[in-house]
């Protein structure tokens, strides 16, 4: 694509949100198929009505990259779009409409922290060969090389178990980043104690665990969570049995190891979404999971009768993923009719490699 001068997002900043929806279709409508445009399940709903494709991370990347589209635009957060570079073919390009939509959870386990984790567990034993390092999707591309670089696997909220069964077979303990929450539910379903799930704080000297701990341990989990999920409590599942005994609870496992205790279900924002909509009509559903995702669903279930409501009691939001919003979104897309490319999300070439044999591991796997 010819590259000009491009325009300036001061001149998007101001503008209305019904004005900038109205710009966005009038470029969708010039850019034809040279763009793909794709929303994940928390984005904001006047950026998600734009979508040609809507889904969770690992889901929207697949499928860009086997659109014929040069141009792919993620509405998401950052590790979102470099998955989506690192997958797809080598004339697309990944977009990310604003570069602040980042990830808290992903950013609590760096490359730096996660090699020093390695080097300070090779004092007690050889990581090498007694450790899997386990990186969820929610993590940046680096440490999906490093994963890739270390005999390692890529693991998503739905196919973690198996993912866990296939390192265990490979070596006798993992070290699973950056989310605890996911990796100790997971160790649970597959029976594993709580005491030879630990924690891992970076922080702190050894992680904070003796030699004696790192020996027993079968999982390692990193000291990390989402902000999102973090705050749903057991206590708001106690209310709702209370009020509605007949009620159903749903959770995503990034929520908390006694929230997922007392959910009736657990799973991805896809189970979430493919549980609800196929229940009985006129069954009522507490949900422990983003705000849009559980907004979006009560509208589509309601003609059935079905009633959905939010976990918290307070409003939990991916605060990072607001970010990208129709003005980001409307400048995104007249910068790519003007033939010129802004936020492309390009990973490094040799992270890229590693990362995707790390991810290739994972599809071989599940």
């Amino acid at each position: 694509m010819a590259q000009t001068a491009s325009i300036s997002f001061d001149r998007f900043n101001q503008l209305p949100d019904q004005a900038a929806g109205e710009r966005i279709r009038a470029a969708r409508e010039k850019l034809g198929d040279r763009v793909v445009l794709l929303c994940h399940h928390y984005q904001r709903a006047d950026v998600y009505a734009h979508a040609d494709i809507t889904g969770d991370s690992l889901k929207l990347s697949r499928l860009a990259s086997q659109s014929n589209a040069e141009n792919i635009v993620f509405c998401g957060v950052h590790f979102m779009a470099e998955v989506a570079d690192i997958l797809s073919r080598p004339e697309q390009v990944s977009i990310l409409p604003d570069l602040a939509a980042g990830c808290s959870m992903a950013d609590m386990a760096s490359l730096a922290k996660v090699e020093r984790a390695w080097r300070e567990l090779s004092a007690v034993l050889d990581p090498d060969e007694k450790v899997t390092p386990v990186t969820y999707i929610n993590s940046a591309a680096d440490l999906k090389a490093f994963c890739g670089d270390h005999g390692g696997i890529v693991c998503t909220s739905s196919n973690a178990p198996k993912i866990l069964q296939w390192s265990f077979d490979r070596r006798e303990k993992v070290l699973f980043f950056p989310d605890q929450h996911l990796g100790r539910w997971s160790g649970f379903k597959m029976g594993i104690p709580q005491d030879e799930m630990v924690i891992w704080n970076p922080d702190l000297e050894l992680g904070g665990l003796s030699r004696e701990q790192i020996a027993k341990a079968r999982i390692i989990l990193w000291h990390g969570y989402c902000s999102v999920h973090q705050m749903f409590q057991p206590a708001d599942i106690i209310r709702f049995r209370n009020q509605y005994p007949d009620g159903m609870v749903i959770s995503h496992p990034e929520c908390s190891f006694e929230v997922c205790r007392q959910s009736d279900h657990i799973g991805s924002t896809e189970y979430i979404l493919s549980t609800v909509k196929a229940a009985p009509p006129g069954t009522r559903w507490l949900v422990g999971t983003e705000l849009n995702l559980v907004q979006r669903l009560a509208e589509e279930v309601k003609h059935e009768g079905k009633t959905v409501q939010f976990m918290a009691s307070t409003i939990c939001m991916c605060s990072t993923m607001q970010r990208i919003d129709p003005q980001h979104l409307a400048w995104t897309l007249e910068n790519l009719v003007e033939g010129r490319v802004v936020n492309q999300i390009k990973v490094p070439q040799h992270e890229a490699v590693l990362a995707k044999v790390a991810l290739e591991r994972m599809l071989a796997a599940s």
